[in-house]
């Protein structure tokens, strides 16, 4: 990967989701900032979130590059995008997507695990980074025994844990009231003042207000 290149990047990006389908995007070029929130808005249908995936490596473009650091990475195997999405890239999801079964902790321990950390190596950063979050007293609870906004702030925990470059978001906002807003907000401008690259998928008057670029679909 080429030093010096953006962490992320789109080049004459289209999308369709089948032959003869509306596409999407129009030949899109973008170089996301690191140390910045950017936020992708536009109306309904525009392909906020299918651009997520895109960068997310989930999706596949029809046209155009998705580059990582200089390397186009759209059209690796996919075992090699699973390891950049392991490595690389944190995602946020507007309902939190904890497992049921596990407890706070071990929710946000695990896409550590599936990278090839030990458990036992990620408890007490993992503790410490729920109890930055306001959320250290809820680390043995299940998810269902937690509000939205402390679910989503368990989640943010999940995609910081392994340090990431880039952390992408889904309407992580969408579900939460404008106190719990402005928590997710805070912690994903930490993140940003840390260096992380955030990209979030918004149609939230209160995240395109906070962000430090505006990327419309």
């Amino acid at each position: 990967m080429s030093k010096g290149a953006a962490p992320l990047a789109v080049r004459d990006l289209c999308f369709a989701y089948r032959k003869g389908a509306e596409e999407l995007f129009g030949g899109l070029s973008v170089d996301f900032t690191p140390g910045t929130v950017t936020a992708l808005t536009g109306p309904s249908g525009c392909g906020k979130s299918t651009l997520l995936y895109i960068l997310g490596l989930m999706l596949t473009p029809t046209a155009g590059e998705v580059l990582v650091e200089g390397a186009r990475v759209d059209n690796l195997p996919d075992a090699e995008r699973s390891w950049i999405r392991g490595s690389r890239l944190g995602f946020i999801f507007q309902d939190a997507a904890l497992d049921p079964t596990r407890s706070i902790v071990d929710s946000v321990i695990e896409p550590a695990l599936y990278a090839g950390a030990w458990r036992r190596d990620m408890l007490a950063p993992a503790r410490a980074l729920l109890e930055e979050l306001g959320v250290g007293e809820r680390v043995d609870h299940k998810p269902g025994q937690i509000s939205g906004g402390q679910a989503q702030r368990v989640a943010i925990a999940r995609a910081l844990l392994t340090s990431p470059p880039v952390i992408l978001a889904d309407e992580p906002t969408g579900n939460l009231d404008a106190s719990n807003t402005t928590v997710v907000l805070d912690a994903l401008h930490h993140a940003a003042r840390r260096g992380h690259l955030v990209v979030i998928a918004t149609h939230d008057p209160a995240v395109l207000e906070r962000s430090d670029a505006v990327v419309e679909l």
